[in-house]
């Protein structure tokens, strides 16, 4: 969540760097709130001292044996006074934390201003595209032979669009992870295993509330209230909730696998488009904590043994920098790794 302090030093600026992610953003009503908020606590702040006036001139008058009655319920009357701006204070306080918390992060000085996915950057490109002698069949087809993953009896148990994988499938899923997993660990990263369902603080201090509550999975009795994680970076970076690193700890390397969740798979259309937008798929997640100055080295880091997958499987692939209006909610800079899928004839 972006500091209030920075947002009220120079809201102009900011503004202009957050619309180009979202030219809808206005800030005028979270400033204005901001303003209220703190008009109310110099307020508080001069009922508490007149408070304390009286009180010690109750003590005075009682110390007198005179009588008080009067400053006293002058004091119940300030007591009234504070706590009824106390709660006034507080509704003010959770509206302002919901809207600032609503807000992008900040794209990094350098990235290219444009609303249009159109105008991202190819930064590099790795390989070529591989040629067949024969018409290539996508991997719904080629499931059609092969029975790799099942959709008829994931809906059976689940719902449209919770594939099933089986035997070569499922072995190859299971083979691929444990060959990333290798990867990140021979880079240095240090693996996890973690819960797959949070509590909703952990859910937003990873940004993914109050910003994409309507995209997630949660359960809601009178026991739990959790979220089934969209990505293992969200636990990952609760492992550290409210904890403080010394400088000497950083960098932290994390690597988990988890299954992710995620309500974006529309239930119509969902197995025409095989398994590319389901509502639940694994994934292998790199998470670091580092020091502000070293975050682009890291960033680099990360980059590296992501492509080093890639290679070591052989395929073409390319690093498109995305523009501010395609960036990802919570990033400052965002590079998207692009594989070449022979089957649909596309980079995703």
């Amino acid at each position: 969540m972006l500091d209030m302090k920075w947002l009220r030093k120079d809201p102009k600026a900011v503004e202009a760097k957050l619309k180009t992610k979202d030219p809808s953003i206005d800030l005028s009503s979270i400033l204005e709130l901001d303003e209220k908020m703190r008009e109310i606590l110099v307020k508080v702040e001069s009922l508490k001292a007149y408070r304390n006036q009286l009180s010690k001139q109750i003590g005075e008058k009682k110390r007198l044996k005179e009588d008080a009655t009067i400053f006293m319920e002058e004091v119940s009357g300030v007591g009234d006074q504070i706590t009824g701006l106390d709660h006034e204070l507080a509704a003010l306080e959770k509206e302002l934390s919901f809207k600032v918390a609503s807000l992008p992060n900040i794209p990094m000085e350098g990235s290219r201003v444009s609303p249009d996915p159109k105008d991202n950057v190819c930064i590099k490109s790795v390989g070529e595209k591989p040629t067949f002698a024969f018409p290539f069949k996508n991997h719904v087809e080629l499931n059609e032979q092969l029975h790799l993953f099942d959709f008829k009896r994931g809906a059976k148990i689940s719902g449209s669009g919770w594939p099933v994988y089986r035997n070569w499938g499922a072995r190859l899923e299971w083979a691929l992870l444990n060959y990333m997993l290798d990867v990140h660990l021979d880079n240095g990263f240090e693996q996890w295993m973690i819960p797959h369902l949070v509590r909703p603080d952990i859910m937003f201090g990873s940004g993914q509330l109050p910003k994409f509550e309507k995209q997630l999975f949660q359960i809601r009795d009178d026991d739990y209230h959790l979220f089934l994680i969209p990505t293992s970076e969200v636990a990952l970076n609760g492992l550290h909730y409210d904890e403080i690193f010394d400088a000497e700890q950083l960098p932290q390397k994390y690597v988990s696998y988890s299954p992710c969740f995620r309500r974006e798979a529309g239930a119509a259309g969902s197995q025409e488009r095989g398994l590319i937008r389901v509502h639940q798929f694994n994934k292998v997640e790199m998470f670091a904590f580092t020091k502000p100055e070293e975050s682009e080295q890291m960033f680099e880091t990360m980059m590296g043994s992501a492509e080093e997958v890639l290679q070591g499987l052989g395929l073409h692939y390319r690093n498109m920098l995305l523009v501010t209006g395609d960036m990802s909610f919570g990033a400052a800079k965002t590079v998207d790794i692009e594989v070449w899928l022979p089957g649909a004839k596309s980079l995703l």
